[in-house]
């Protein structure tokens, strides 16, 4: 039993030392066409492949079913500084369903015209699932159209949740000159 479980360790240990970045393609003399870390002495038209990190590295972590919900139905949460409660409530609403959202704090009037312009209303908190616009919170509702985008029901384990958007503050004119 003993013997088993050091070959186990020192197939994990070896497992994991072999990953690199790098891996290499080459052909021998005979023109066999191997692959490794790094090529052999002898090799012909040895290739080398770089591996890069993911474009979205935080996303890579995420599972697939998750990354193409967010690819499909990508999620906006619209707040404002003076929602208070609710807009607290929906963040840990999405936070706890390990839901991946950006968040947009609307202070300034270009922002309310935008915000009425995509979302043809004035309230807030509203979440934008993709296409789909749900005004207000109402947790039966969000549950329901996030299901069908195919966003998890529970964070994943480990997840951290999103930090609230900074909340811009409008300048006056006679401040700003």
């Amino acid at each position: 039993m003993q013997k088993i479980f050091c070959l186990l360790l020192i197939l994990l240990v070896s497992i994991a030392s072999a990953q690199a970045d790098t891996l290499y393609r080459w052909q021998d003399k005979e023109g066999k066409v191997h692959y490794g870390d790094r090529p052999a002495a002898d090799a012909v038209n040895a290739e080398s492949k770089k591996f890069d990190a993911p474009a979205n590295a935080g996303e890579g972590d995420l599972p697939y079913s998750v990354r193409k919900a967010m690819q499909d139905f990508p999620v906006t949460l619209y707040v404002s500084p003076s929602c208070g409660d609710y807009c607290v409530q929906a963040r840990a609403f999405l936070n706890k369903r390990g839901v991946p959202f950006s968040e947009k704090n609307i202070a300034s009037k270009e922002e309310v015209e935008e915000f009425k312009r995509k979302t043809a209303g004035e309230v807030v908190p509203t979440l934008l699932v993709g296409k789909s616009i749900l005004k207000g919170y109402e947790s039966g509702q969000w549950n329901a159209e996030l299901d069908m985008a195919g966003y998890p029901k529970n964070a994943p384990y480990g997840m951290k949740p999103q930090a609230p958007a900074a909340v811009k503050t409008a300048i006056p004119e006679k401040e700003a000159q």
